[in-house]
């Protein structure tokens, strides 16, 4: 498989279109305005395509600027995320995804770098403990204030009243829903603490609720996966 980064106004109607399809197969209620919505906030696409060249996933991304309580920092927001089931046990594009905001951390250091990631699915919110050292919500530790403040903030700036702030939880008006073969923990994964407690903090994930997760960006705070991640081989274009 290739992952390439783009920019977002380098997609073409048709990389639209494969995007469109894709997400549309694996969620329900994608609506088509509210998609070309979305991915004309972002800055930067990643396209995942398996070695006939079809579209296998994707991931956009939103950088951009807040400040809170007098420090400025910058963020990446995950926006839509998603890999064919085809190439569910490819690390294709989580590993295109952490060189792409590694490279976007190392242009400008002076500012902290957060991650600011929604999710309805275990799945995805698996990748936190498996490339990050420190993330939250997590389930072997309290969140702490500070960090609760900052993700409190940055939900509150970017999705306003459709955050539930005594819950931690995105509702959407148009929510994306994994299709029903797709939806919920299979009881096998529940044995997983990391899974139980996704599960436990957003019970309506079916529903296309959204957990809202931060992580800081650093070499420093790579596990020994994410840092694999870097070392390994990848046929990807550095972002310009």
């Amino acid at each position: 498989m290739r992952a390439r980064a783009i920019q977002r106004d380098q997609l073409d109607c048709c990389d639209r279109d494969r995007m469109f399809s894709l997400l549309s197969k694996h969620f329900a209620g994608v609506v088509r305005q509210v998609f070309d919505s979305d991915l004309g906030e972002k800055n930067w696409v990643i396209l995942v395509e398996n070695e006939e060249g079809r579209l296998v996933g994707f991931s956009t991304i939103l950088q951009y600027e807040s400040e809170y309580a007098g420090e400025t920092f910058n963020v990446i927001y995950s926006g839509d995320t998603i890999m064919d089931r085809s190439a569910w046990r490819s690390f294709c594009l989580p590993r295109a995804w952490i060189k792409t905001v590694r490279e976007i951390y190392r242009r400008d250091q002076s500012r902290r770098l957060v991650w600011l990631l929604i999710t309805s699915g275990y799945r995805t919110y698996r990748f936190l403990p498996v490339f990050w050292k420190q993330y939250y919500p997590r389930y072997d530790r309290d969140t702490p204030s500070d960090v609760s403040e900052i993700m409190h903030h940055l939900a509150r700036e970017r999705f306003g009243d459709k955050y539930a702030q005594d819950l931690g939880i995105v509702r959407f008006e148009h929510p994306h829903r994994l299709i029903d073969e797709l939806a919920g923990v299979p009881e096998g994964r529940l044995s997983d603490p990391h899974v139980a407690y996704f599960n436990q903090l957003n019970p309506g994930h079916i529903r296309g609720d959204e957990l809202v997760c931060l992580a800081e960006i650093n070499d420093d705070n790579l596990s020994a996966a994410g840092r694999r991640m870097l070392s390994s081989g990848l046929a990807s274009r550095k972002i310009a």
